[in-house]
């Protein structure tokens, strides 16, 4: 009898290469104070390492969208992930704000393709009834990365010195490549379906207005989540009063709590609407942005309880948001369109800290600024992308023109 989910080996599988690429673009950010004090680094500096991550990402995903469906999944993952692992490896060899500021660049080249097309390879192997599940596998990796990479990286950054978690990342990337090569299967569906892949069918694709309403809505989204993140560490350290070596519990507690609910918000979304789930989630993440950001001196306590409802809420959304973007055009056009969307992510949370930068201020204490108007922000984006949201139509599941579920 053939299995439930014959897809999960490599959704598994997935969700590995996701953790790496997560861990190494989270991990940068609660190291914040280390590497502001280490590289006499300002919050604009700073920021433009968080930023230099995800614009990259954003302009490889903009100039590879039109060719990404023309090939194998695997080989071209494969290729994508070698030079992920290599600007890794990069990151671990610099020491100044020239040469991370180069490998961070490296790093969002090469890690934004292989999310890109993780994401198209989930939208290809698991139908779309079971799809806001299978897309909270693979996403899980985000609450993993959170509860025990995070943690454990900031440990082996304090106990020796910034630099080491990049060096086991590495490491970590090179064994999922070689676990990528002999357990992946080859994944050509979108090619078999007769479709032309040209770039007249790319602009087709520009040209279609649910899949234009899909991109607003991510891109509102991640706007708003990414001016919290960047700042959120040295905004704990400096304003809050928790201890620089407390951070990595903040991760945890919030990980572990993303970890236990990640699969309910997949299953609750695939039997009571995508929709319907991510407006909940959204409305009740406004509310504990809005307190996260404007907090004062707080036990740590409060803050652990505050950062695991931001990251039950807050992070939780993006799973029903992503099922709704995998079924806005169809599936021969999914690879293009998830680089665009990744191109679109990758630009907002890049534009989001680089503005996040210029909003944020330190006084002659080392206290952080302004950081409750991110929080306003972060709000205003939210309630923006639930507009977006209720406009995003599904079109993989009927030949006919279908309604958001």
């Amino acid at each position: 009898m053939m299995p439930r989910n014959p897809e999960r080996p490599l959704l598994l599988l997935l969700a590995a290469v996701m953790f790496t690429h997560i861990m190494d673009f989270m991990i940068l950010m609660p190291l914040g104070p280390q590497l502001m004090r280490d590289l006499g680094l300002g919050p604009g500096k700073f920021s433009g390492l968080v930023a230099a991550y995800t614009l990259s990402a954003g302009v490889v995903g903009l100039v590879g969208a039109p060719f990404i469906d023309r090939f194998d999944r695997r080989p071209l993952l494969l290729f994508a992930y070698a030079g992920f692992t290599a600007g890794t490896l990069a990151c671990a060899l610099a020491h100044t704000h020239a040469t991370l500021l180069a490998a961070r660049i490296l790093c969002g080249a090469f890690g934004g393709l292989s999310g890109t097309l993780v994401m198209a390879v989930v939208s290809d192997v698991v139908p779309p009834e079971r799809r806001a599940s299978g897309m909270g596998v693979v996403m899980g990796a985000f609450s993993f990365a959170a509860a025990l990479g995070v943690p454990a990286g900031l440990w082996l950054a304090h106990r020796f010195v910034w630099e080491t978690p990049f060096v086991l990342l590495a490491a970590l990337s090179a064994v999922m490549w070689v676990a990528i090569f002999m357990r992946m299967p080859s994944v050509r569906g979108h090619l078999d379906r007769g479709q032309r892949q040209d770039f007249r069918a790319f602009l087709g694709l520009l040209a279609d207005a649910n899949a234009g309403r899909a991109l607003l809505f991510m891109t509102t989204m991640v706007f708003g989540h990414f001016a919290i993140i960047p700042f959120l560490s040295p905004y704990l350290v400096a304003n809050v009063g928790i201890r620089e070596e407390h951070v990595s519990m903040v991760f945890l507690v919030g990980g572990v709590c993303s970890v236990l609910t990640t699969g309910l918000v997949g299953r609750i979304a695939d039997q009571h609407g995508r929709h319907r789930t991510f407006y909940g989630l959204a409305l009740v993440a406004i509310v504990v942005t809005l307190l996260l950001s404007s907090l004062g001196p707080a036990p740590l306590w409060q803050v652990l309880s505050l950062a695991g409802l931001f990251f039950i809420f807050a992070s939780g959304r993006f799973i029903p948001a992503q099922a709704i973007m995998s079924l806005a055009v169809a599936p021969a056009h999914r690879g293009a369109f998830m680089s665009l969307n990744s191109c679109a992510r990758d630009l907002a949370a890049g534009c989001s800290s680089a503005f996040g930068g210029l909003i944020i201020g330190k006084t002659a204490s080392g206290q952080i600024q302004n950081y409750h108007w991110l929080g306003w922000m972060a709000a205003g984006c939210a309630l923006l992308s639930i507009g977006f949201a209720s406009r995003v139509r599904s079109v993989e599941t009927s030949s006919k023109t279908a309604v958001p579920h």
